[in-house]
């Protein structure tokens, strides 16, 4: 005897470019949003009975009519908008996820003057969020960013590793230290001011990023994480990924030339793979 113990589906890669004009400024969004829905399916399964089934195509439209309609100037925001229309419409829903990343763009500056509708995207990093909601009205917010590549040239070090036989690595106290981080942090309300929350936990990372003296990846991980839970009570935990991307001191001692920690080769495979979630007692 068998049977579906649990089961979701959804679309993703659902790709939109939102334009809100007010006169002459324009506000420009670009979002890719993923709706994952989870319920009362198993007649599909096992009898091919597509009675309950809401089609992803359907899923796909729906994205873009809220779009037309929403208000949301955030994607925590727009994300809600699903997930309660989801619910609302799909009573064989019991949980709705609705995923939303965000390709930042910036006004051009011309002049001395930010520019009505001219935008530049400067950077690949992301803005992410996951907002689900269960039926019986319990909603969680879990927002990020993605890709946010940082180097510092100062205070990192890594010395006092185990040693065997294969080791090859030197010690360093004055190494170059390059991340592309992912960070995911938990809010403990669905109702917050998301935006200015989202820049004080970025500005928060970045900062503690440049100025700790780092004794290692995860030694600076955890010292970002923490810095985040002490400043901002509306935030439950953070998850850090950071691959450590290297950057290699290059020998030109066979051209007669020394190097005094000021030429390198960048190199991102392999990599170094560090994750960790920090959380309150």
């Amino acid at each position: 005897m068998v049977k579906i113990a649990e089961n979701r589906y959804g679309k993703s890669r659902v790709r939109l470019v939102r334009v809100k004009r007010q006169g002459n400024w324009h506000e420009l969004h670009e979002w890719t949003v993923q709706v994952l829905l989870s319920g009362d399916f198993a007649s599909c399964f096992t009898e091919g009975d597509n009675s309950k089934i809401l089609p992803t195509d359907t899923m796909k439209n729906t994205v873009y009519s809220v779009a037309r309609t929403s208000s949301a100037a955030c994607i925590e925001d727009f994300a809600g908008e699903l997930v309660d229309l989801f619910l609302k419409r799909n009573p064989q829903l019991d949980r709705v996820e609705v995923n939303v990343s965000e390709s930042p763009w910036e006004r051009i500056v011309s002049g001395g003057r930010a520019q009505p509708a001219g935008f530049i995207q400067s950077s690949s990093e992301l803005r992410t969020t996951k907002v689900s909601s269960k039926r019986d009205g319990t909603i969680g917010v879990v927002s990020g960013l993605d890709n946010l590549v940082v180097l510092k040239t100062s205070n990192s070090a890594f010395t006092g590793y185990i040693k065997d036989s294969l080791t090859t690595l030197p010690e360093t106290r004055d190494r170059l230290f390059g991340t592309a981080v992912s960070a995911n942090w938990t809010y403990s309300s669905a109702n917050l001011a998301f935006p200015a929350l989202r820049d004080a936990v970025r500005n928060l990372l970045l900062a503690t990023f440049a100025e700790h003296k780092s004794e290692s990846v995860q030694h600076t991980l955890y010292a970002m994480a923490r810095r985040v839970l002490e400043q901002i009570p509306e935030v439950k935990d953070v998850q850090l990924t950071m691959p450590n991307k290297h950057c290699l001191l290059v020998d030109l001692s066979r051209f007669g030339q020394d190097n005094p920690n000021e030429i390198f080769v960048p190199t991102d495979e392999p990599h170094g793979f560090i994750e960790a979630r920090v959380t309150r007692e």
